[in-house]
């Protein structure tokens, strides 16, 4: 689904060059459940990035779906995330002077589905949420929670093959936090690949394949037989903390 060869990012500031990511090489099959972890200025933000079509790389190749990614227009961008891509972000990004309906329809807005038929199926996926009864209150009179949730139900509603997330859970408290990964994997159980940003252990532990991060390189790949080792090397850091 994703295949990343020698990729190289930049960021010139001044008279600086940052030099954030460093030939990275990373296959992810569809249907993959996948966290990247890394400390502060590791590049997993960045990776995500290119990864959304959100930033471009300067060296290497980006294969999505089979299609290789180089210099494209914001236009033909978004055209590619709208067709395979859904996000959510820590921060939510809901609309606020829009309703948990019409900020779950949005997506469908600009790919010029009537507004009918966009709000039902936003319905349908709110129902999904547990939030159908909330789907005339604003933002702003929502949890944290609820506001993931919706942002999950905004980035289904186009059913991408790609989900993207940064640090989902990084906004909200241990028990909601583990609410919203049950729902991811859940997506992820339909066949959606599940790309997520995290810093935190256990949220990782609950995926399938941990990719690590130091200095703009891939320092490890913890993968299914490996989170065992993972999940106890966690909960000993947690026994002497």
């Amino acid at each position: 689904m994703i295949r990343l060869e020698n990729i190289h990012k930049s960021y010139v500031t001044g008279n600086n060059k940052l030099h954030v990511l460093k030939g990275i090489d990373l296959h992810i099959e569809q249907g993959e459940f996948v966290s990247i972890m890394g400390s502060s200025g590791s590049g997993k933000s960045t990776l995500l990035n290119i990864l959304g079509l959100l930033d471009v790389h300067d060296e290497g190749s980006y294969y999505l779906a089979g299609r290789q990614i180089a210099s494209m227009s914001e236009t033909k961008a978004a055209q590619l995330r709208n067709e395979y891509l859904g996000f959510v972000f820590q921060s939510f990004n809901l609309i606020s002077f829009k309703n948990a309906m019409e900020n779950v329809a949005l997506p469908l807005y600009y790919q010029k589905v009537s507004r009918k038929k966009r709000n039902l199926m936003a319905m349908d996926f709110l129902d999904r949420m547990g939030l159908k009864e909330w789907a005339e209150h604003m933002p702003n009179e929502l949890s944290g929670g609820q506001k993931q949730r919706i942002a999950i139900a905004r980035a289904l509603i186009s059913k991408p093959k790609v989900i993207l997330a940064d640090e989902p859970t990084g906004a909200l408290d241990t028990a909601t936090s583990y609410e919203v990964m049950e729902i991811i994997k859940e997506i992820n159980g339909e066949g959606i690949t599940v790309i997520l940003v995290t810093h935190e252990h256990d949220i990782a532990a609950m995926t399938r394949k941990i990719i690590r991060l130091k200095d703009g390189q891939i320092q490890e790949i913890i993968r299914n037989g490996e989170l065992g080792r993972f999940r106890h090397t966690y909960m000993k850091e947690l026994e002497t903390a």
